[in-house]
């Protein structure tokens, strides 16, 4: 599990930062579709291009979990980092941030999930493409084909 660190010595100075991990496809599909709504509001680094600015911050928890850091020096880990980041949105969605930050099981629930997908990156990213399709800045949803298409299965068949 991703260790929940608080805050940095480093903050950066213009505007919040979200870190994450450039090798994985998974993360770089979802971190394309945030930068599209994100109008600018949040700086997007992996943690290969800036773990050497933050000392106090191991490499081995950024190989672990996507950090946003604030400008007063705050740090937001794992799936509230995502949800933190909704905040910088062009039409901001502060629900899942407060959920996360007041709703113990929703916190329990979500860190969970993050690990799961973080051990299965490769696996979740093929789900997500068949899911959302190919284009994070234009995501399809194939979920809601998909879902219809086995409930009518089913139907057919019973």
């Amino acid at each position: 599990m991703f260790a929940k660190i608080e805050t940095t010595a480093y903050p950066p100075t213009e505007k919040p930062m979200m870190v994450w991990d450039g090798e994985c496809g998974f993360c770089k599909f979802w971190i394309t579709h945030w930068q599209s709504k994100s109008n600018e509001n949040i700086t997007f680094k992996t943690y290969q291009e800036v773990s050497g600015r933050y000392a106090d911050i191991p490499l081995k928890e950024f190989k672990k979990a996507s950090r946003l850091i604030e400008t007063d020096g705050r740090i937001y880990s794992g799936p509230n980092s995502a949800y933190r980041s909704f905040l910088y949105f062009e039409n901001p969605d502060k629900k899942w941030h407060r959920w996360y930050s007041t709703i113990k099981w929703f916190q329990k629930l979500s860190d969970h999930a993050y690990n799961f997908i973080a051990k299965h990156r490769g696996f979740m990213f093929t789900v997500t493409k068949i899911f959302f399709g190919n284009n994070p800045q234009a995501l399809k949803p194939y979920w809601f084909l998909i879902l219809l298409f086995g409930f009518s299965i089913i139907y057919w068949f019973t």
